[in-house]
C-alpha cells in the first residue's frame, strides 16, 4: 500500500499570509512600516493620506531616494532586504527597514499600488499588486522619490478584517504610530491627512520644536532638558518638570537607537528618579533617547520590534534614573529656556508648590469637596493610638451626632464641627459574647482606612472600600446611561482644555456616552474641546485633570478588556471617581455604603472582575490557629 507524502511547501501567497499575521495586524501597522521605509530611504519630507482609518487606504508618499524597476519588484519578494548580507547583520541593525520585509507581507493582504524613481531616472516604475499577485509592471512619469498606497486592507481576509475596531479606535493607532516616527526624526517634515482634514503639519526642525507641534505650544514651559554621556550609552531628551505630571499615562517615549520601544523597566526607572517630587500615581512627560552600540541589544524578540533586550539591564536602568534625577535637580537651579536651542536653561521661579494630600467624602457619592477634620483631636501620640484602638467598636447616637458624623442619606453636603466626645471601650463586653452571636449594628469598623471588618452570626466579611465603591458607582452611571438621565453642573468659568490628537479621536468615538453622563462640551477646533459642564455628582476637582483621567481610564478598557463602548465608559468613570484608599470613615458612612455595596448587582466583584469581599468563616479562621498551620 502506497501511503503518500503529507509534508509539502506552503504557497508563496499562503506563506505570505502567516507572515502579514505577524507583522500586519492592523492598518497602523502598515502606516509605520511604511513610515519606516521611508525614513531609511533618507527622505526629507513625508506624507500621509489616510481614508476611513485606513481600511479603505493609506498612502505614504516621501522625496526620499527612489528604486530602480529590478528593486522596487524584488522588494515586494519574501526575505527581500537591502541592509542585511550576513548573520552577523543581524546584531548591528541600525536602520528601520528600508523598503523590502514588509512589504511582501502587506502586498499578500491588501491591494498594492507602488510608484517610484531614483533622482536620476528619466522614467519611474508602477507596481501593482493584489494578494501577492503582480498585476501590472511599467515605466510612467514619476519624479524621485517612492508613493506607496495601499487599498483595502484584509480584502482576502474577512476574518482579520472582522476583528478590526472601530474607526475612531483604528485612527488613534494610527497617530500613536505616526507620533512614534515624527518625534524620532524632528528633521523631517511630516504631514498626516484623515478623510482630507489635516491633522498634523509637522515643519522640520530641532527636537523641542517638534514636541510642542504635537503636543501643543503650553508644552514649551514644561519641558527640562536631560542629556547624560556614558561608556555603555548615551541618553538625551526631554522630561517633564515635575508639577506638570498628569494622573494620565500615554505620554512617554523611549527610542533606543532611534526606534520607538516598550519597556516597563525603563519606564520604572523613571519613575524611581521622579520620586518624592510627584503625587503617588502620576506619570511624568519624558521623550528619552537612548544611544547604545547595537552589539548590546536584541531587537529581534518581537516581530514589530516594539520590545527589545539589553545585556546589562541593571547598569542601563542605573544610568537612566540618574540622569533623570540629574535633569531634575538641574532645572530648580537653571535660566529661562531658549526655545531655538535644543538644550534647556530653566526659570528657577516656577517651583513645584508642595501640594497637602486631602481626601473627599463621599455622600451618595456627592463628596462636594469637603475637608473632613478628625473627630479625635488633641492629646498626646499614645493617648491617640489607644483611641484608634476602640474606632468603630461602639458610638452613641447621640455621641454619633456630637461628631458630626455624615449620613449618606443626605442629599446635599453640610459642614459639620466636630466635638469631642467619649468612646466606651466594650473589651469587657466582647471577652463575654460568644462566638456566632448575631452581629449588632457596632459589628463593623475600618483597619487601615481601607478595609472594612464587618461580623455576621456566621462569618466575618473583609471589603475593600475603593472596590466596593467602584461597583456602587458603576451600577449607578449604567442607571443614568441607560435612563439617558445624567445632570450635569454648569461651570462658573468655562475650561479650554488641547488634547492630544489620539485624544480627540477617542472623544469623538464616545462623544454622545460622555455627554449623557453630564460632561457638555464643544469643539474648538485644533483639538481643542471647552469643557462647560461636568457630572453633578463628581467632587470639584481641576476639570482638565478629570477629564484627561477619563479618557486614559476609557483608553485602557479599550486596549485591555475589549469593552463596547457605553460599557467601557461607565467602567473607566466608576475606577476613576471612586474613593481612593487612607479615606477615613465613620461607622454611619460604613453602614451606608455596605448597604449600597449589597443592593448592588454583583456586591462580590467590581465590573473588572476583581474581589469586593472576601469571606472568612469560622471553621477557616479556627483553621488558622490549629496547631502546625502555617499563614502564608
Amino acid at each position: 500500500m502506497n501511503i503518500p507524502d503529507i509534508v509539502q511547501l506552503l504557497p508563496d501567497a499562503i506563506a505570505n499570509q502567516i507572515a502579514a499575521g505577524e507583522v500586519v495586524q492592523r492598518p497602523a501597522s502598515v502606516v509605520k512600516e511604511l513610515l519606516e521605509n521611508a525614513v531609511d530611504a533618507e527622505a526629507t519630507r513625508i506624507q500621509v493620506i489616510i481614508h476611513e482609518s485606513g481600511k479603505a487606504m493609506i498612502q505614504v508618499v516621501d522625496d526620499g531616494k527612489g528604486m530602480s524597476a529590478t528593486d522596487a519588484r524584488m522588494c515586494f519578494e519574501r526575505h527581500a532586504t537591502s541592509k542585511i548580507r550576513t548573520g552577523d547583520d543581524l546584531f548591528r541593525i541600525r536602520t528601520m527597514g528600508f523598503r523590502g520585509e514588509a512589504l511582501a507581507s502587506i502586498a499578500a493582504v491588501a491591494q498594492v499600488e507602488m510608484k517610484t524613481a531614483r533622482a536620476d531616472d528619466e522614467l519611474g516604475t508602477l507596481i501593482r499588486i493584489e494578494a501577492s499577485s503582480v498585476k501590472a509592471q511599467e515605466s510612467v512619469s514619476w519624479s524621485g522619490g517612492t508613493s506607496i498606497q495601499v487599498k483595502n486592507l484584509f480584502y482576502n481576509v474577512p476574518a482579520r478584517r472582522n476583528f478590526l475596531k472601530s474607526n475612531p479606535v483604528e485612527m488613534r493607532h494610527i497617530i500613536d504610530e505616526f507620533q512614534h516616527i515624527a518625534l524620532a526624526n524632528p528633521e523631517i517634515a511630516f504631514s498626516l491627512h484623515h478623510n482630507n482634514t489635516e491633522i498634523f503639519n509637522l515643519p522640520p526642525g530641532k527636537l523641542v520644536r517638534r514636541i510642542t507641534d504635537i503636543f501643543g505650544k503650553n508644552y514649551r514651559e514644561q519641558l527640562a532638558f536631560c542629556q547624560e554621556e556614558t561608556s555603555l550609552l548615551s541618553v538625551r531628551g526631554y522630561i517633564g518638570k515635575p508639577e506638570f505630571a498628569k494622573k494620565t499615562r500615554g505620554e512617554q517615549f523611549f527610542f533606543v537607537n532611534n526606534r520607538y520601544i516598550k519597556s516597563s523597566y525603563l519606564n520604572h526607572a523613571i519613575l524611581t528618579a521622579f520620586d518624592g517630587t510627584i503625587a503617588d500615581g502620576s506619570h511624568p512627560f519624558y521623550v528619552l533617547f537612548i544611544e547604545i552600540d547595537p552589539s548590546h541589544i536584541d531587537i529581534n524578540i518581537h516581530p514589530t520590534k516594539s520590545e527589545i533586550k539589553f545585556d546589562d539591564e541593571r547598569s542601563v536602568y542605573a544610568i537612566i534614573m540618574a540622569a533623570v534625577r540629574r535633569a531634575i535637580g538641574v532645572y530648580n537651579l537653571g535660566t529661562s529656556i531658549d526655545f531655538e536651542s535644543d538644550i534647556n536653561f530653566l526659570n528657577p521661579s516656577r517651583q513645584p508648590d508642595p501640594k497637602p494630600v486631602s481626601f473627599n467624602v463621599p455622600q451618595k457619592p456627592d463628596w462636594g469637596g469637603e475637608k473632613r477634620r478628625d473627630a479625635f483631636s488633641g492629646g498626646q501620640q499614645s493617648v491617640q493610638d489607644w483611641v484608634k484602638l476602640f474606632e468603630g467598636l461602639d458610638v452613641r447616637e447621640e455621641e454619633k451626632n456630637a461628631a458630626g458624623l455624615i449620613d449618606f442619606s443626605r442629599e446635599s453636603s453640610e459642614n459639620f464641627e466636630p466635638q469631642s466626645f467619649t468612646i466606651a471601650s466594650k473589651a469587657n463586653q466582647m471577652a463575654t459574647e460568644k462566638i456566632g452571636q448575631p452581629a449588632t449594628e457596632a459589628s463593623y469598623f475600618q483597619i487601615f482606612n481601607r478595609y472594612i471588618l464587618s461580623q455576621t452570626s456566621e462569618e466575618t466579611i473583609l471589603i475593600d472600600q475603593r472596590a466596593a465603591w467602584e461597583r456602587i458607582l458603576y451600577e449607578q452611571y449604567r442607571q443614568m446611561l441607560s435612563k439617558r438621565s445624567g445632570g450635569s453642573q454648569q461651570l462658573l468659568f468655562p475650561k479650554t482644555i488641547r488634547l492630544s490628537a489620539a485624544d480627540m479621536q477617542l472623544v469623538d468615538d464616545t462623544r454622545s456616552s460622555i455627554r449623557q453622563l453630564g460632561f457638555e462640551f464643544d469643539d474648538l477646533g485644533g483639538n481643542s474641546i471647552i469643557i462647560r459642564g461636568v457630572p453633578s455628582d463628581l467632587p470639584d476637582e481641576n476639570e482638565q485633570e478629570m477629564f484627561e483621567e477619563l479618557l486614559d481610564q476609557i483608553r485602557q478598557n479599550y486596549a485591555e478588556l475589549k469593552l463596547s463602548r457605553p460599557d467601557g465608559l461607565i467602567r473607566s468613570l466608576a475606577r476613576r471617581f471612586a474613593p481612593k484608599y487612607n479615606l477615613k470613615m465613620s461607622p454611619q458612612e460604613i453602614k451606608q455604603m455596605l448597604a449600597r455595596l449589597f443592593d448592588t448587582s454583583d456586591p462580590n466583584r467590581t465590573p473588572g472582575g476583581e474581589p469586593v469581599t472576601v469571606r472568612l468563616s469560622i471553621e477557616k479562621l479556627a483553621g488558622i490557629f490549629k496547631p502546625g498551620s502555617k499563614i502564608k
